[in-house]
């Protein structure tokens, strides 16, 4: 009836020799045009947060947080159907707000850190065909979702449905987290958080727990979250005996596993605490401890079962799910879905103190970019993800394949999120790696020695959790079975497509496989390898070139953006493809260095033409390619706008009309704003509940600039003080605490999401100067005067458009609390005379 891969009792082959040709029915041939014979993949993409993965006939689906999901039929062309938060009327569960009521009455619904809206995450679906109906009948999609107020505080309950597509009708609430032994509220919830108000009470009555726990709680009463869970990413599996299992768990005390009831959905509590016969907790509500621990990192679990090597495997994701978290999938193994789970160095799962996380766990995938060079083929800067996690995994119960299902971001792409799959295989020491390339049709096939000697980009992943994106070197895989190039070693393919890498003194196994390149779009050799030490290692075959072709590239493909008006520092490369070498020399050095360093002409003079010369070398081989640069002298940018706040939201230059006060939105207008002393006269202050709407079309170019002393009372996640947008999707703000490390910076939405970071955050209760500027998509940031951020392809937002502006409000985000004084916006960019003027306090 429904083709489902029941979690743990499908077997994980081996013998990937055997695997079913390419969705289209075309298989690759042992030759290296043998990739040519695929077409390209129809790739259409979603942004599905935390996606889990199942399967129903012919389809395959995702589900996600925030209520989003999407679904396939060859795991490359996704169609979301979802409708997000939308309630009524909502797609998974009609009247949401009703239908989750027992859940929201503790955590998710217009409360603390989902106030306004709501928290409903990281959902895993799956058929179960034991589970008893109310009307008698078996058999049901379960739907086990979390939702979450604090990073703390959360609940995971579950619904039911006979469609896949729902609507799925609440059953019940099995764990809540983040609860206190007296009375407690938090911030912005009317929530009485103590333990009476979850279902605790009620499992003691039934005779289901033997009691409550003081362990639960420290001293002072707060929920003791260094030993136990956020109650949030709740994964099941069956086992190998038929038993039903949940593994969840976020952050702080770690990854849990609870036993289901398969006929019922409920959660069989141990009922009494305990340890494991290897000194793990055992705790009488949460279950038995299988990761994490001591306020670390390390969500998003999910167990499946290798029939072949009579394992189960856990996956986690370790670091934070910004762009700027270092979000990573890590694996982990054992003989019972209990644990105790071990990485590849033998290491346990569960943290034995408060050590570094991230020397736990095989990394099988963190930030990297396979960097693209000037002359390579393609566009950009290459081919990477950054804090790519939380994933599922599926095995096709009739091919063998194993995909990894997760979410990621993308270098220099702010937070926006795609969906991506990548086909897994299992290396010879019994652990899965992860293909480098999204999958794309691809079959694992013999491969012959030919087919892998070469150059190759080359990523190691390590083991870090950080915010780095680990850029790829070159290695050459020669035909004496040596490597060459940054890293030196030795290679062999063995049985049909086994690698083996020995790089400076380190094992790697893995396979050879062919993988979808979107920088040369097609297929290309690739490998993929993990060491003992559970660090995984990549490479991309390059295309072969000799040394006249290379150098060749590399000139066709250098260029000088805004060559005609240089007004930055030039980013000038000094390599080329295939670690081609590029110098420079400038015909003014005086004016433009030789490293791209601009000196402008004084303001009042004329501009002054350079010529910049590049010379490439290969090997034996050189050229060289001039550019002709106009650099522009400093002028003056031109006011367009002044709010000076002199008791009264003015416009003293008489340009536009009056600023009116909002509410806590953009578009409301009940609020409040009062007058007090400045930096210069009187400012306006913000109460944290209102703001100010400015007049549209404040700015109407792609030449602009902004000015504003700013003085937080309080910061927040977020809030702007200076915000402007074509509509919803398309805006830039000026946020004190920012989505990249808490930072300072400008931010703006715009099909993709830009991050003008400062690389700090300014305190509250002093006076701050920032400014920013936008030069035909140069961007340009300042703190008192000082450039922090340079950046370019900033989006053109208000040029031709009706453009609506605030001062401390949008439509989503926490109002501004604090003063501010003395915004300015100009036509044109800032000398350095008019911005130190700006920035300087009066005496």
């Amino acid at each position: 009836m429904i083709t489902r891969f029941k979690r743990l009792l499908l077997p994980l082959s081996l013998s990937f020799a055997i695997l079913a040709t390419a969705t289209w029915g075309v298989a690759y041939a042992s030759k290296k045009d043998a990739s040519s014979l695929l077409p390209a993949p129809p790739f259409a993409n979603v942004s599905v947060h935390d996606p889990s993965i199942v399967r129903d006939g012919d389809n395959y689906y995702v589900f996600g947080s925030h209520i989003e999901a999407a679904k396939s039929t060859d795991l490359m062309n996704w169609t979301r159907f979802t409708n997000g938060y939308t309630t009524p009327n909502n797609i998974l569960y009609g009247d949401l707000s009703g239908n989750l009521a027992a859940s929201f009455r503790w955590a998710g619904e217009n409360d603390s850190d989902s106030k306004g809206g709501f928290s409903v995450w990281a959902p895993d679906v799956l058929w179960n065909p034991h589970y008893v109906n109310a009307d008698g009948t078996k058999g049901a999609y379960m739907l086990y979702y979390c939702t979450s107020s604090t990073y703390i505080r959360s609940a995971i309950g579950f619904a039911v449905s006979r469609s896949i597509e729902g609507p799925y009708t609440y059953v019940n609430t099995l764990v809540y987290s983040g609860f206190t032994a007296d009375e407690a509220y938090d911030l912005n919830s009317s929530i009485n958080k103590q333990w009476t108000n979850t279902n605790i009470p009620q499992l003691i009555q039934d005779g289901k727990l033997s009691g409550e726990s003081s362990s639960w709680f420290n001293v002072d009463g707060t929920y003791a979250n260094s030993s136990y869970p956020n109650a949030i990413d709740p994964a099941l599996m069956f086992d190998q005996q038929g038993k039903l299992w949940m593994s969840y768990g976020s952050w702080s005390g770690g990854i849990f596993t609870l036993q289901i009831d398969p006929s019922t959905g409920k959660a069989i509590y141990p009922g009494k605490d305990s340890v494991t016969a290897d000194g793990r907790l055992v705790d009488r509500y949460f279950g038995t401890k299988i990761a994490g621990g001591y306020f670390k990192s390390g969500e998003g679990p999910y167990m499946v079962y290798n029939e072949e090597t009579q394992y189960y495997y856990l996956f986690e994701t370790l670091g934070w799910l910004g762009a700027d978290g270092g979000y990573n999938m890590r694996l982990y193994r054992s003989a019972s879905p209990l644990g105790p789970f071990v990485d590849a160095a033998g290491q346990s799962a569960v943290l034995p103190g408060n050590i570094d996380e991230a020397t736990l766990g095989n990394k099988l995938m963190g930030n990297f970019l396979f960097k693209r060079e000037v002359g390579d083929p393609g566009t950009g800067i290459g081919y990477g993800y950054v804090s790519p996690g939380h994933n599922s995994f599926y095995q096709d119960p009739k091919t063998g394949r194993m995909f990894l299902v997760f979410h990621t971001r993308f270098p220099q792409q702010g937070e926006m999120h795609e969906l991506r799959v990548h086909q897994m295989f299992m290396n010879e020491d019994g652990w899965l790696v992860a293909s480098p390339y999204r999958y794309a049709g691809e079959s694992l096939d013999k491969v012959k020695q030919q087919d892998v000697i070469g150059e190759y980009k080359f990523i190691n992943h390590g083991k870090a959790t950080s915010s780095e994106i680990v850029e790829s070197s070159y290695i050459q895989l020669d035909k004496n079975h040596k490597v060459t190039g940054d890293i030196k070693g030795t290679w062999k393919l063995t049985s049909q497509n086994e690698a083996e890498l020995v790089l400076n003194g380190t094992t790697y196994k893995g396979v050879f496989v062919q993988g979808w390149d979107p920088q040369t779009e097609s297929f290309v050799m690739s490998f993929t390898a993990m060491s003992r030490e559970g660090i995984t290692v990549w490479g991309s075959h390059q295309e072969q070139r000799n040394d006249q072709q290379i150098v060749a590239d590399v000139i066709a493909d250098l260029s000088i953006a805004g060559a005609d008006r240089v007004m930055t520092n030039l980013e000038l490369p000094v390599v080329g493809t295939h670690q081609a070498a590029i110098t420079w020399t400038s015909s003014h050095p005086d004016i433009v260095s030789s490293e791209g360093v601009v000196n402008h002409p004084e303001a009042g003079s004329e501009a002054v033409v350079v010529t910049l010369t590049a010379t490439v070398t290969k090997g034996k081989v050189t050229d060289s390619k001039s550019f002709t640069v106009t650099v522009i002298p400093f002028a003056d940018a031109q006011l367009t706008a002044k709010y000076s706040f002199e008791n009264n939201l003015d416009d003293a230059t008489g340009n536009f009309a009056a600023g009116k006060v909002t509410g806590n939105r953009i578009d409301n207008t009940k609020g409040s704003i009062a007058f007090t002393t400045g930096v210069y006269g009187q400012s306006a202050v913000f109460n944290g509940a209102s703001g100010v709407r400015l007049p549209n079309k404040l700015i109407d170019s792609n030449q602009y600039a902004v000015s504003l002393w700013v003085k937080p009372a309080q910061l927040t996640s977020f809030t702007t003080t200076f915000f402007g947008a074509k509509d919803g999707n398309n805006w830039v703000s000026l946020v004190p605490k920012g989505p990249v490390a808490d930072n300072t910076m400008v931010w703006s939405g715009s099909g993709v999401w830009y991050d003008g970071v400062t690389g700090l955050t300014i305190p509250t209760g002093v006076w701050t100067h920032l400014a920013y500027a936008v030069d035909n998509g140069t961007l340009t940031v300042y703190v008192n005067g000082e450039l922090k951020f340079t950046g370019s392809n900033f989006p053109d937002i208000f040029s031709g458009a009706d453009a609506v502006f605030s001062l401390g409000v949008n439509w989503w985000d926490t109002p501004f609390n604090g003063e501010l004084d003395e915004l300015q916006v100009f036509k044109g960019t800032f000398t350095p005379s008019q911005l130190a003027e700006l920035s300087k306090k009066p005496s």
